[in-house]
């Protein structure tokens, strides 16, 4: 054994002398070509593929997207495997402190029964001018066996590469974007989206809804989430469209908060009035994200998309029903399109196009969502099926949203003045958020049996109201029909009160 060991340094020792000749004395050419050759030599006995990821590519060295997902990849499958981790602060993540694999370090991994190595390579390079910095270059190596060449190349990288990429958009800090004015578009760190945290707390399960409309929604959401090769073969798109109509209070918004942290999406808050025209409009909408939610919230106010056709053509037939609504309505409206006309040029064509032209197919996995009081009010073009696929109305709360309103906020799923505000909630019209607002204890001291009993005083005090308002509207149609007779005209008339 020792003459063995002594051979075998003697092998060792010959070989470190002749590479040290050759890199003293041979000249770099030859030098180049006898590493071709030798390497050529090895892999005829060596029967394993190396492939490398680097960390930058690229002329402008710009971080690799793929070394960036196999990092990410590594560190949620393989980390745990390696016993030297290093630990990294990971801007805009859910996990801020992220365990990947240390430099120098291998660990294995499976696919379809097949083994691979994955090793974590970190080299000095030559440090230029005068800096006394040393530079370095990292990247992955992935080593298996060449009869697995297809298996890999074709499929496993594709794999690595798409888990990487969902891990990431799973872990990562969830946005909430506004526009901003044009004036602030360029110029150093200036950009078309600001955005915070976000960090929203709504979910379905706290969301004040009827369960039929609620799994409605999320079955929808799901089938979406899920349709990226189903839009493909249809020849669409991968976006839907939600419009949300209601009275105020009734949880638009928080239906748009729900959907988001069930999808897990960013959220875009649209402001139109703060866009100058078409072209800005569909510059805004190249910069969003993929896995996202578009938002423009009381689109019946942002700008003048309400149908005129529509009013003209049934003024007649209920302007006794909604004399003082529309009064109220117009007058507010004529004020805000008198502002919003004045820095706004935006046009219905162009948001058409934002929602449903050729510019909505760039990325994808999107959902625009319009919310709206007055759904009658809006253009039928705005609105169709292809453009808002999906129309959900949020109303007054009912008995059954009610109950999911009383768990959310005193902990309770049943008490015997539930009857009571079961038959008062049939007959009167009060939002989810004055229901909520009834139920919240003001103080330490109020109970449950306190916070239900205000509950029913609120309830009681509105029905008084709403009666109230109906005698007063009875009084309107009298007095609209006594002008009438006189020859008068006290209405409402292309869009404008006489």
């Amino acid at each position: 054994m020792s003459e063995l060991w002594a051979q075998l340094g003697s092998i060792l020792a010959t070989i470190m002398f002749m590479y040290a000749i050759i890199e003293r004395f041979l000249p770099s050419s030859f030098r180049d070509s006898l590493q071709i050759y030798s390497q050529k030599v090895i892999t005829l006995f060596y029967p394993y593929i190396q492939i490398t990821f680097h960390e930058f590519s690229g002329e402008r060295l710009k971080r690799s997207e793929a070394y960036t997902f196999i990092q990410t990849y590594l560190s949620e499958n393989s980390s745990q495997l390696a016993k030297r981790l290093k630990a990294e602060v990971i801007k805009d993540s859910q996990n801020p402190l992220v365990l990947s694999i240390d430099d120098d370090e291998e660990v294995t991994d499976e696919f379809q029964g097949v083994k691979l190595w994955w090793a974590a390579i970190k080299i000095e390079t030559s440090s230029h001018g005068f800096s006394s910095f040393s530079n370095y270059k990292r990247y992955y190596k992935l080593t298996f066996h060449k009869k697995h060449r297809d298996l890999i190349t074709i499929s496993y990288i594709k794999h690595v590469l798409k888990e990487g990429k969902e891990i990431a958009m799973r872990n990562r800090q969830r946005k909430l974007y506004t526009n901003n004015p044009s004036s602030g578009w360029y110029g150093y760190k200036q950009s078309k989206w600001s955005h915070i945290v976000f960090e929203h707390p709504a979910t379905f399960e706290t969301l004040a809804l009827e369960k039929k409309k609620k799994d409605e929604v999320i079955k929808d959401l799901l089938k979406f989430r899920n349709g990226k090769d189903y839009y493909a073969k249809i020849g669409k798109a991968w976006k839907r469209g939600y419009l949300l109509y209601g009275p105020p209070g009734t949880g638009k918004s928080t239906m748009i908060a729900a959907m988001a942290n069930f999808m897990n999406y960013d959220v875009y808050d649209l402001e139109l009035t703060a866009v100058k025209d078409n072209t800005e409009l569909r510059k805004l909408l190249i910069e969003t994200s993929s896995k996202a939610i578009i938002v423009v919230e009381d689109i019946d106010c942002s700008l003048d998309f309400t149908s005129q056709r529509k009013i003209n053509k049934n003024e007649k037939n209920d302007e006794e029903d909604s004399f003082m609504e529309q009064k109220d309505y117009y007058h507010r409206k004529k004020e805000e399109e008198e502002n919003n006309s004045k820095n706004s040029k935006v046009t219905l064509s162009g948001l058409l196009n934002f929602i449903d032209g050729i510019w909505s197919a760039c990325g994808g996995e999107r959902i625009i969502i319009f919310t709206t009081n007055f759904v009658e009010k809006l253009d039928p073009a705005l609105i169709r099926t292809g453009r808002m696929d999906k129309h959900v109305e949020l109303s007054y709360c009912c008995f059954e949203a009610f109950k999911v309103l009383v768990k959310n906020y005193l902990d309770i799923e049943s008490h015997y003045l539930f009857d009571e505000i079961g038959d008062l909630l049939e007959v009167i019209n009060m939002t989810p958020a004055d229901v909520a607002e009834n139920l919240m204890p003001k103080s330490v001291n109020e109970d449950v049996e306190t916070s239900l009993k205000n509950l029913i005083q609120a309830l009681e005090r509105k029905k008084v109201e709403e009666q109230e308002v109906e005698e007063d509207k009875e009084d309107s149609v009298g007095i609209v029909e006594d002008v009438k007779e006189n020859g008068y005209i006290v209405s409402v008339k292309n869009n404008m009160l006489l």
